[in-house]
Formats: C-alpha cells, structure tokens, sequence
C-alpha cells in the first residue's frame, strides 16, 4: 500500500498516512481538527542503469529456460576433457 501525505493548513504538521489506492483521502487534521491538502512527494522507486528489462528478465535464448549459455558451455567442456583422459 502507499505511503501518502498530508499537510495541515492549520498547524503546518505533516502527516505519513499508509491508505489504500480505494481509500478517500484524508481531511481533517488528527491533532488540531484543521483541513488537509494531499502533498506530491518523490517516489521511492527508481530505475537506474540502462534497460532493467534487459539485464533482469528478458529470456537470452528462448531454448534454455532462462539459464546461461556458459554454465552448459563449462559442463560440457569438463565432460569432454574428462572423456580425454
């Protein structure tokens, strides 16, 4: 649930209320009884980097059900140098 806040026009106290997306907002202050106005405030989620999508959940190859092409390279690179020796 958000996280959404409030200010008293009355006694300038600023509130941190957890309501739901459904909730109505607030209107009476909960210490002087003032009205309060819903403040805009900086999200705390941010995407950093270039291209989240890529890096953490698109599929490389289709066939490998997400796992990386180099573990079964080293698998594979292992088996033939113990079938070598």
């Amino acid at each position: 649930m958000p996280i959404y806040e409030y200010e008293c026009t009355n006694c300038n106290k600023i509130h941190e209320v957890i309501q739901k997306f459904s909730d109505e907002p607030l209107k009476n202050c909960p210490i002087c009884g003032g009205d309060l106005r819903k403040l805009i405030s900086q999200s705390s989620f941010i995407l950093k980097g270039s291209g989240w999508y890529v890096t953490d959940y698109a599929r490389k190859n289709g066939s490998n059900n997400g796992s990386n092409g180099k573990k079964s390279e080293s698998k594979t690179s292992d088996f033939k140098e113990k079938a070598k020796s």
